[in-house]
């Protein structure tokens, strides 16, 4: 049984493409030679704090959420309280929702 020529070509191409795809991800997650914004090798090994934090099950999940939409809702009804028209067409929408967030105590909006 001989083979083609063609035929060992693209064996030899097939099994370099799956060489190099599989060592990729290996070369990728190393933290090595400043590649990284640090450049330290420590912070490869370290989790995130986002990894950390996030919850496992599904329950934990939308527990989560509930949660976050309840103070979400809670900060909103706060603002209103104070002043804040969210269905109103203002021209002066960051004024009027950084007085309410002073008279509620809230915090200043994020910058844009």
């Amino acid at each position: 049984m001989t083979s083609s020529p063609a035929k060992k070509l693209s064996v030899l191409l097939a099994s370099v493409v799956l060489s190099v795809a599989c060592a990729a991800p290996a070369f990728a997650q190393s933290g090595g030679g400043g590649g990284g914004p640090t450049g330290s090798d420590s912070d490869a090994a370290v989790p995130s704090a986002a990894s950390k934090a996030a919850p496992s099950t599904k329950a934990q999940r939308k527990a989560a959420r509930k949660q976050a939409r309840a103070k979400k809702n809670a900060e909103l009804k706060k603002l209103e309280a104070n002043g804040y028209q969210p269905s109103r067409n203002d021209p002066n929408y960051p004024n009027d929702i950084q007085n309410a967030q002073k008279k509620a105590g809230i915090g200043t909006a994020a910058s844009q």
